[in-house]
Order: C-alpha cells, then structure tokens, then sequence
C-alpha cells in the first residue's frame, strides 16, 4: 500500500540533525513531496540526504492559500502507487499546519500513513514549563486586535483554572512582546506563564513563572521576530 510519510523538519537550520537514522532511511527514494515552501524543503531534502538529485523531485505546494478543492490532486503519487512525502516549515507537519487537511484525504482513500518521529515546538514547551502535561489544549493564534485578545486571555485562563487544563497558544513573531505585555497587564498574579522561545536553537530561551514573578523581571526578554510557544496554566 503506498504510503504517505509525515516529516519532521528541524527547528532551526536546515542541516540540524532531525530525524532519527532508521526513520531517515525510510524517506531516501521517495520522489514526490507535498511542501509548504519549495525553498525551504529542498534545503531541507537535501540535508536528509535523498537519493534523487534535488532538482528532479516532484515538490507541490499546500501552504494556508492552498484552496480545499485543490488537496485532493496532490495525493495523485500515492493514487499511481508511489510513496509520498508531506513536509511542513519547522516541526511537525499537520500539527498548527494545512497538512492536516491532506492526511485526512489520504485516510479517506485509505492510504498508510507513517508519521516520523522529530521536534514539535509545542510539545517541548509543555514538557520545559511545568504546567499540567496530562489535560492540556492547542489553541493556536489568538485575536490581533487587542480588546479581543485580551477577552480571549482572560476566558483561556478562567477554563484552565476550572479544568485544571493547560493551554498553549502562539503568535506572529513581531507581536510576540505586545502578546506578553498583555499577559502581564491582565491575568491573575498566580497563573503561571512560561515562554519558550527559539526551541533546540542555540538562543534558546526558557522561562516560566507566575505572573507576579513576571513582573518583577527586569528587563522582560526580547521576543521580537523569534518563534515563541506560550503556556498558561492557572490550575
């Protein structure tokens, strides 16, 4: 049964060692890739070591601008009998990432899928920040606009402390400073916050406290323009 591969790609550069041998192995011959940005995945093929020279794979894109009409004929290697690869950014694929919606078409069609074991950004955070690992929940980006952010920071943490639930949420680097500003502005001074930002870099940055030490640290890190993962936990 051909099968569609779920591959993680590093965090950071490129040539960071990802994948773990036996699992690399297992994606040298494949030919044909669903990708979220051409320039990216062939940096990133071509650190895994396929067989086939990079110019010569079959790389179509599903990115957020991808129409839902138009996944389903990325899945035409697989219907021909070939294996597939799906790759995201950074991470995970189909997690925070429009690959989903393709492993959901590739189970409709009953086709194998094998996820690969590799680095998610929002796993690490939760194991680094001490907040409740066992009920936890993704919630994505919160609202741009900060009235309603702030409204919706103010329920995430009222259902965490009433489910005694983790909640993990991110945001577009350039607001990742505004984000915590308002997090230290508006949530209880117990609800412990952790941020981790620029995960399995060598910048890496690990912080989780309550709010009330938040506010005493001075100055607050600076999370302009890195990828940052917040966990709130007011349990």
């Amino acid at each position: 049964m051909p099968t569609l591969f779920l591959i993680p790609t590093p965090l950071g550069a490129a040539n960071t060692p990802c994948l773990l041998p036996h699992e690399q192995n297992q994606i040298l011959d494949i030919t044909d890739f669903v990708v979220e940005a051409e320039k990216t995945a062939r940096a990133h093929l071509k650190a895994f070591g396929v067989h086939t020279p990079i110019r010569e794979l079959n790389l179509q894109t599903l990115n957020e601008h991808t129409p839902k009409t138009e996944i389903s004929a990325l899945l035409q290697p697989l219907r021909e009998g070939r294996n597939m690869g799906l790759l995201s950014e950074a991470g995970c694929p189909a997690i925070a990432d429009p690959g989903a919606d393709l492993v959901a078409l590739a189970h409709q069609e009953q086709f194998t899928v094998q996820p690969l074991i590799g680095a998610s950004s929002i796993i690490l955070a939760l194991m680094a920040s001490g907040a409740n690992g066992q009920s936890f929940a993704f919630k994505g980006y919160l609202p741009t606009e900060k009235n309603e952010r702030i409204s919706c920071l103010k329920n995430l943490e009222q259902h965490s402390r009433q489910a005694n639930e983790t909640q993990i949420f991110i945001e577009t680097p350039y607001r990742n400073d505004a984000m915590l500003a308002d997090i230290l502005a508006t949530l209880h001074q117990d609800t412990r916050v952790c941020i981790a930002c620029d995960l399995t870099l060598p910048t890496q940055t690990i912080i989780s406290q309550t709010v009330s030490q938040w506010r005493k640290i001075t100055p607050l890190p600076n999370l302009k323009k890195r990828p940052t993962i917040f966990v709130l936990y007011a349990g």
